[in-house]
Parts: C-alpha cells; structure tokens; sequence
C-alpha cells in the first residue's frame, strides 16, 4: 500500500513554470502594470523630496551585521531488516552502526528482522550484521540531513559450522505457539491444512493440544462442506443402497461420511496419539534429493515421530486408528454393506489418502499455503 502511494505520487506531475506563466498570464500582467505604475510614481515622490543633509563625517559608522549562525545539520533515520539467502527473517541478529570508524549503536533485529536507527547525524555511514553460525555482512552507504534511509535487505550467508538454537519458553508453551500458527494454516487460503508442521525441529505436542487441533479439524466449515459434497456423489451414484434416497438418504450418507472423518481423525490423530506419545503431524521435509523427499512423504502412513526421543519409529497410531475407524464404521453402515471387504476397504483407504497426503505436503501444498511460517535465520526471542 505505501509503495502504491509513494509511486502515485512520483508519477504526478506539477504544471512546468511556463504552464503556470501562460494559465495567469492576465494576472501576471496585471501585477507588473501596477508594479511599474507604483515605480513611477515613487521615482516621482523621490524628486520632490529635499536632498538628504550631507552626512558628519566624525559620526561613527554602524557596525555591519554579523552573519547567522549556520543550522547544525538534521539528522536522519537508518532502517531496514535482515534475512537469510531464502528470504527467511532473521531474529536476534546484531546489527551495528559505525560511523566515523567508531561504533555508534548496537541493536538486535525484532520479531521480523526489523531494525532501526533514529537520529543518526548525516554522513557516510557502515551496517556491520553478525549472528551466530553466519558470516559477517556488511551494508556501507551515506545519510543525507533529514533523510529517512530504508536500506536493501541484508541477507545472512550461513557459515560451515551449524549452529543449534532454543526457543524460549516452557515446551508446552512452545507447543500451543505451533498449533497457533498451523490452524492459520490453508491451501488456497480457504482449505484447512493444519496437520504439517515446517519446522526445522518443532516441539512436541501434549495431549490437549493434539485434541484441540482434531476438534478445530472436525468442526471447520471446509471440512463439512467437503463431507457434503462427498455424501451428494454418494447419493448420485447409490452407494450404500441400504441408506435410500430423498432426503433422509442424504442425511444418513452426510452422517456416515462425518462419522468416518470424525472418529478417524479423534482416534487416529489425537486419542492413540496421546497414549502412545507420536506426533500426528507431517514433517515438511523441503530439502535433499527428490528422492529421498519421496521416500519421506510415502513413509507418513506408516512412520511417526515419538514425541519422547524425537526419533521416527512405527506409526502405530496412524495403523491401529485406521482399523479402529473402520471397525467404527460398522455401526451406522447400513447391514447388507457391512462386509468384511468394507472394512479393509476403509482401513486401508485411509492409509493409502496418509501417504498420498505426504506426497502432496512435500511437492505441492506449501507454495498454495497461506500464512507458511518462514524459518528464523537466527534465534526466537523468549
């Protein structure tokens, strides 16, 4: 919005001195007519007036004036932020203003790598950024009086040695900061996307915030209408012929249908999750050989984190839910579907939309997601 405005406004143009001379010529004219006139007629009332008497000449000249003090120069404003070579935001950088060969100022790069200088006098001036596992980076230019500087982007190159960075807080404070950015989460800035989390190392979640995150799933109106349209291809094509058709059909297909999202999601997501301590989540993987990016999305229906050792291991949840859900499903079905086909057909289904999910997390969703949080460069302040 401000770029917006600031290129209004320097692409509009004044009237040039000619325009402006020919708009008011009439009045221009005017005003030296009465100029000459005034002229005149003072000249006039100058010859009339007796001559001055002639000046003493033991009378002491006035001193002459003495020149203004001349305004000390305005200062400035020197401000802008620091990322990495991916355009993360860097937190927690140091950022130094050296003028003069000396160090003026040291601050640290805010929440969004931010930083800011005020009342910086004017003159040639040198950033000099450090942090912690990065190389050194520089940015040298000059201040004009009054000028309020927005300097480019300083963009931290990481050095050989890695260097590993706490989070402030207690773990589950850290945890429920996660889930509040992941239910921000959604592809296209409507479908809810709140299971895959991309960072680096993120906390483990505890048991109330792995049902949290389930009800928010369940009860967001993406997922119901999602549940909706897919209870209308039912009644379409008569699936489940047990059910009927007309309305109630409808209504028991819809209910189905939710059933299957609800219990597989609080079962395989938050209930067996919790007793088990495995993280329901997918790991955004983004870096390394295509195929070892593939390998790790297919393993998401069967691989989990243990959220104790932080080490992959089985995915019981995942497996086990699968099978319960569809034993679940059982009860509402109508009785000429509920075949032994059936169930394997719905565990195994949900298995295989597990690792087809991975697949579409680790290639294709994140460039669609909204509100992608960008891994910082350098620390979390507590």
């Amino acid at each position: 919005m401000v770029i917006a405005v600031r290129a209004v406004i320097g692409n509009s143009r004044e009237p040039s001195a000619l325009r402006v001379a020919l708009r008011t010529g009439g009045l221009v004219g005017l005003l030296l007519a009465v100029f000459a006139c005034g002229a005149g007629a003072f000249g006039f009332a100058q010859a009339q007036e007796p001559a001055a008497p002639p000046a003493n000449p033991n009378a002491q000249s006035a001193p002459a004036p003495s020149a203004p003090p001349q305004a000390a120069p305005t200062a400035g404003v020197i401000s802008g932020t620091v990322t990495d070579k991916e355009g993360a935001l860097a937190v927690g950088a140091q950022v130094t203003l050296i003028q003069n060969g000396q160090p003026e100022h040291s601050i640290a790069s805010g929440n969004n790598g931010e930083f800011s200088f005020s009342n910086v006098p004017p003159g040639p001036f040198r950033l000099k950024v450090t942090a912690p596992g990065f190389n050194t980076q520089q940015y040298v230019s000059e201040l004009q009086p009054g000028q309020a500087l927005l300097v480019p982007p300083i963009e931290l190159a990481v050095t050989g040695a890695v260097t590993e960075v706490k989070v402030g807080g207690s773990p589950e404070e850290i945890a429920e900061v996660e889930v509040k950015q992941e239910l921000q989460q959604r592809v296209f800035g409507f479908i809810p996307n709140f299971y895959v989390t991309y960072g680096v190392d993120p906390a483990p979640l505890f048991a109330k915030q792995k049902f949290y995150l389930a009800w928010k799933s369940v009860q967001d109106p993406v997922t119901i209408l999602g549940v909706a349209f897919i209870a209308g291809i039912d009644q379409a094509s008569d699936q489940f012929g047990g059910y009927g058709q007309g309305a109630a059909g409808y209504g028991r297909r819809f209910g189905a249908e939710y059933g299957d999202v609800f219990f597989g999601t609080f079962i395989g997501s938050a209930i067996l999750p919790s007793v088990l301590h495995q993280d329901p989540r997918y790991f955004y993987q983004g870096t390394g050989s295509t195929k070892s990016r593939l390998a790790h999305a297919l393993e998401n229906s069967v691989v989990a984190r243990n959220d104790r050792t932080r080490k992959f291991e089985p995915n019981y949840s995942g497996i086990i839910g699968s099978f319960a859900a569809g034993g679940i499903s059982f009860l509402y079905y109508p009785p000429s579907d509920r075949t032994t086909g059936l169930f394997l057909q719905n565990s195994l289904i949900r298995l295989a939309e597990s690792s087809v999910a991975g697949v579409l997390q680790e290639f294709v969703l994140r460039r669609f997601t909204s509100h992608v949080p960008k891994q910082a460069a350098v620390s979390s302040q507590p």
